[in-house]
């Protein structure tokens, strides 16, 4: 049975949907050890550890992540004020572009994923926080999946809403940076163990590959 071009994404989204889901499950079976903070168990303890003493912490990259973060709930801001500024115009849900639609809907997932994992805790901050007295929840770096979902689905919405060839690209790159820079200040921080990023960049490219094929499913005509 073969798949369609159009198919493909939605596909890939869910075999990396089961990968993070298995990743996820192993970090709780593999190799646990009380290598965290206050003894708390931490999965791939020797992979974590070894990359947690080589980079230490870093708490200049750890700020600029926290900015970054801010930067990242200023652009779900945006595109939520212009769905809204849509609804009120155009009196209906449904006549808001689809593509904004599709935003919020991806936007709350991450917010529902970021509860779900302060509730269902896999791993503990390799430090405790300063101004904090116990470890914090990590898995998955929620930094590193808030950035790779808003700033990517906003590079895919840049083909949309960006008319402009030339100013297109730029918006591309920029958040191309953006995301990088988050994803690798984040790692390089030592405020989440390797397997924190790891999964927020599984979780997230799920995401992003079932948003960017909802988006570039055919439509009727665009409304104006």
């Amino acid at each position: 049975m073969s798949i369609r071009k159009r198919d493909i994404p939605f596909v890939t989204s869910g075999v990396l949907l089961a990968v993070s889901l298995l990743f996820t499950l192993l970090v709780k079976v593999v190799d646990v050890q009380a290598i965290g903070p206050q003894e708390t168990s931490v999965g791939f303890a020797g992979l974590n550890k070894a990359f947690s003493d080589l980079i230490g912490t870093n708490m200049l990259l750890y700020k600029l992540t926290q900015l970054l973060g801010y930067l990242a709930l200023g652009v779900v801001a945006f595109f939520g004020f212009g769905g809204m500024l849509q609804l009120v115009k155009r009196k209906s849900l449904m006549k808001v572009d689809r593509e904004l639609r599709a935003a919020g809907v991806l936007y709350v997932v991450v917010l529902t994923l970021y509860v779900a994992f302060e509730k269902i805790i896999i791993n503990y901050r390799p430090i405790i926080m300063p101004d904090e007295t116990a470890p914090e929840a990590s898995f998955p770096s929620s930094h590193t999946l808030l950035a790779c979902v808003v700033f990517g689905s906003a590079f895919i919405l840049a083909d949309t809403y960006v008319r402009k060839a030339k100013a297109r690209r730029i918006v591309r790159i920029v958040f191309a940076a953006l995301t990088a820079v988050m994803v690798i200040g984040r790692l390089l921080s030592g405020v989440h163990w390797l397997t924190d990023i790891i999964a927020g960049l599984l979780y997230s490219a799920c995401l992003i590959s079932a948003f960017k094929g909802y988006v570039d499913l055919p439509e009727p005509r665009r409304r104006n």
